[in-house]
């Protein structure tokens, strides 16, 4: 009983389209993302997050980070070998990946470094001044009419 009926959500909601996508695609069971390169997801401050990938074997020209359509796209790709290499055991993949993570609103990525075989992909959430909350003053009323009507011819 995987199947849940999520209408009853669109009607009462609006500009949602995408995570109401997202939801969909997660209860259909088809978020099949490969499990190579291993990661983690941190949240390093109160709107700064951390992304951090596991690419042992590949240097800063093989990977390639982009940030297109909402979604943050990491590539790897080892440039062909010219020469052959015999292997006894081979436990390091180093094989080409593509792992996509999708981005909530005014999130965007600041930086990317590698460390120890480990990219770390630095996030901020930037809230634009338009959306952010605003105290909004109230003003009394004028207790006179003759107040109010003296401000109104001058």
């Amino acid at each position: 009983m995987r199947n849940f009926d999520l209408s009853p959500l669109y009607r009462s909601t609006v500009g949602f389209d995408r995570l109401a996508g997202l939801m969909d695609a997660a209860l259909a069971g088809e978020t099949t993302q490969p499990a190579y390169p291993p990661y983690n997801i941190e949240k390093t401050g109160e709107s700064a997050y951390r992304i951090t990938l596991a690419v042992a074997g590949f240097s800063e020209d093989d990977l390639t980070v982009e940030s297109k359509d909402g979604q943050l796209v990491v590539s790897g790709r080892k440039p062909a070998e010219e020469t052959e290499r015999s292997f006894l055991h081979r436990g390091i993949a180093e094989r080409a990946f593509e792992r996509r993570f999708q981005l909530a609103d005014h999130v965007r990525p600041v930086s990317a470094r590698t460390e120890n075989g480990l990219l770390h992909i630095e996030l901020v959430r930037e809230v634009p001044e338009a959306l952010r909350p605003r105290r909004i003053e109230i003003a009394t009323a004028p207790s006179k009419p003759a107040e109010l009507e003296a401000k109104t011819v001058n």
